[in-house]
């Protein structure tokens, strides 16, 4: 166990990544969405908690604890869909649970890109963890403000909850990379302006990790000379 522990802490930031791809986009690979939110989707909670727990290895236990609670809420949630997935409020429930979740994490990433004046291959994948983070982030919370009012939104898929979900992965990345083909629009004003702010978010967030980036390959730069 300590091995493994080890193992995912010294990789920490790579597996996070993949466990992020793997999340938002597996259901390239699915035509079953049945399938998809009963298994697979608490299969992928499971390996984003284990791929998560590196990066909170050397931080203080109450983070520890707070993570930990979080997931074990966000791994109980969708296995619970099946049975009360119907129940007033549930969804909106269990987004707000992964919102928190990730926003968590995203933290995390954050203060570690933040503190070390060196760029290596930690420093690049924990940049692409927070580009996704930030994804999975506002997915949930627009998820939530979805099921609290599902007139908020046109133009999504409610066949069922996974192509809720996979409809917002997709206008949450076509808002935040500036692209916005217009099949998917908020409709409510509160819906608009959280958009709105999303999307600038994420140009914040770029425009900030340029600057951290530069500023690290500065400081390693004249190190070495």
């Amino acid at each position: 166990m300590k091995k493994v522990i080890l193992y995912l802490q010294r990789h920490k930031y790579e597996i996070l990544l993949l466990a992020l791809i793997q999340h938002l986009f597996i259901g390239i690979f699915l035509q079953d969405m049945n399938f998809y939110t009963e298994i697979i989707w608490p299969v992928n909670m499971l390996i984003l908690g284990i791929s998560s727990v590196g990066v909170y290895v050397e931080t203080s236990p109450w983070r520890s604890n707070i993570k930990n609670a979080l997931f074990f809420c966000v791994l109980l949630l969708p296995l619970g869909l099946p049975f009360i997935g119907k129940i007033p409020h549930f969804m909106s429930i269990h987004s707000l649970a992964y919102f928190f979740f990730f926003a968590f994490i995203f933290y995390e990433v954050m203060k570690f890109l933040i503190k070390p004046s060196y760029i290596n291959v930690d420093i690049i994948s924990a940049s692409a963890c927070g580009y996704f983070l930030l994804i999975e982030s506002g997915v949930f919370l627009l998820q939530f403000l979805f099921y609290y009012d599902s007139t908020s939104f046109k133009g999504i898929d409610v066949a069922n909850h996974a192509t809720v979900f996979m409809d917002l992965i997709y206008f949450c990345s076509i808002t935040i990379t500036s692209i916005g083909f217009g099949d998917i629009t908020p409709t409510a004003h509160y819906m608009k302006l959280i958009t709105a702010f999303f999307g600038i978010s994420g140009q914040f967030y770029a425009v900030v990790l340029m600057g951290i980036l530069i500023g690290k390959f500065s400081a390693q730069t004249k190190r070495q000379d």
